[in-house]
């Protein structure tokens, strides 16, 4: 009886290195009582523990500026800097000292170490890294012959598979845990500053697992642990990693030099097709994203796509949410095409679509105002498909953004990403209209402004 219950908990067992690894059910009672002790021994060593510090500044008082308080406490209203230490986890992907982790453990930092499971340590350096997929790829200085995991295609994960979580959970060394594979396209929950999508595990994962890996029974790493759901901070059996195909394009585009992820950029807008729809789309499913708005400059457009057709796949994968469809073109990358399944009026089809940065044409024209104007320090730029993706602005949208409000421009109400549309009753199209406009001197300044689906009206006394 205990026999059958090891059996059915530990199905299969690595035997062999990645290059040759084999699944199989276990053939004798001491692979059995081994249970992974052979998996974490050849992967556990290519998981690292991350320190890292960054400074902050510290919020200054409200009552800095008031002489009753400071002649008590002087300039400790003052915000002051402050070191703020991270812990998390790492992967070491190649001999040469790659790794990757969560951008939310190194973001910012001034300081990297990473801590070998060996004891061995090394100082790192950021090559790339993107808050809104929550990656970064690092370095270790001096390093060679490093032990490292390979990765996986994580299109061929199934649900069910053995997975083991390793990491360092709050700070109390290398731990290793071991569930399943709980779920796929998970594209509900977000990461960094936008949409992600994940694998879903059931393998506990805590703080300090992020940027930790999660491997199949092989020893190759499938996903990037990066975040929980959970209301008590620790694990409740919902964990998420990022997929190693998104990886995989991270380490390419360090190792080609980029500091920044750099994104395909589609220029279509989407909706979710869902049970009612489907059917006026001459659909005979719920799937896929129809094709709401293209920008004129839209790859999708050159390539034969028009409003009301619904994109279902891409490279063979279904799409069925923005996030799982930006996810499927990041992994294409840049410089290449990607095949592109879609219904238009109940006829399949396909084609091929480039994938291209957002175009920075016409150019930004960039521009900081001086100290003649009424708003000094506030940057602005011209937007151009590569504005309108990098503040999510519609794709309609035209004229000036706010890059930088500066600090005039903060205190009046302007934020980063705010769309300038007219200026004391002039009209703003360009960087230099909006510079003219600013310079005029008057006591009062009324701006229209559209912040996401809002329009507003800025009065204010100069």
């Amino acid at each position: 009886m205990i026999f059958a219950r090891v059996l059915s908990l530990f199905a299969v067992i690595v035997l062999a290195l990645p290059a040759a690894a084999e699944t199989r059910v276990p053939q004798s009672q001491t692979e059995i009582s081994l249970g992974f002790a052979p998996l974490v021994k050849q992967a556990a060593p290519a998981v690292v523990n991350i320190y890292a510090k960054r400074v902050v500044q510290q919020r200054s008082s409200p009552f800095q500026d008031d002489p009753f308080f400071r002649q008590f406490f002087g300039d400790d209203l003052r915000g002051r800097p402050r070191v703020q230490n991270s812990l998390g986890s790492g992967v070491i992907l190649s001999a040469d000292g790659i790794v990757v982790t969560n951008f939310h453990v190194v973001g910012e930092a001034t300081e990297i170490r990473v801590v070998l499971n060996d004891r061995r340590e090394f100082d790192a350096q950021v090559m790339l890294a993107d808050q809104d997929s929550d990656l970064a790829i690092l370095r270790l200085d001096g390093a060679e012959d490093m032990p490292h995991l390979f990765l996986r295609d994580s299109d061929s994960v199934e649900v069910g598979e053995l997975v083991l979580a390793i990491g360092n959970p709050f700070g109390v060394g290398q731990t290793v845990s071991s569930g399943i594979v709980s779920g796929l396209a998970r594209s509900g929950v977000a990461t960094g500053s936008a949409w992600g999508y994940f694998i879903q595990t059931d393998a506990p994962i805590n703080p300090g697992n992020s940027g930790g890996a999660l491997i199949d029974v092989n020893g190759r790493l499938i996903g990037v642990n990066t975040r929980i759901l959970s209301r008590s901070g620790g694990s409740n059996g919902i964990g998420f990693a990022i997929p190693a195909n998104l990886v995989s394009q991270f380490v390419t585009q360090a190792r080609a030099g980029n500091a920044t992820f750099q994104r395909p950029w589609a220029g279509i807008g989407g909706q979710i097709v869902d049970a009612d729809m489907a059917q006026s789309l001459g659909l005979d499913r719920p799937g896929g994203i129809v094709v709401s708005d293209l920008h004129p400059a839209s790859p999708f457009l050159s390539a034969g796509l028009k409003q009301g057709d619904v994109v279902t796949h891409v490279q063979g994968e279904a799409v069925n949410t923005p996030a799982e469809m930006l996810f499927r073109m990041s992994v294409v990358g840049l410089g290449q095409k990607a095949r592109i399944a879609y219904v238009r009026d109940g006829q399949a089809d396909q084609t091929q679509v480039a994938m291209m940065a957002a175009p920075e044409t016409p150019a930004r024209q960039t521009t900081i105002l001086g100290d003649r104007s009424n708003l000094p320090g506030m940057q602005l730029s011209n937007i151009n498909p590569a504005v309108i993706a990098q503040y999510g602005l519609a794709l309609s949208a035209s004229g000036v953004v706010v890059e930088t409000p500066g600090p005039y421009g903060q205190r009046v109400g302007l934020k980063p990403g705010d769309v300038l549309q007219n200026i004391n009753g002039t009209d703003i199209t360009t960087t230099s209209d909006a510079e003219r406009a600013l310079s005029e001197r008057r006591s009062t300044l009324s701006m229209d402004v559209k912040r996401g689906l809002k329009r507003l009206r800025l009065r204010f006394r100069l």
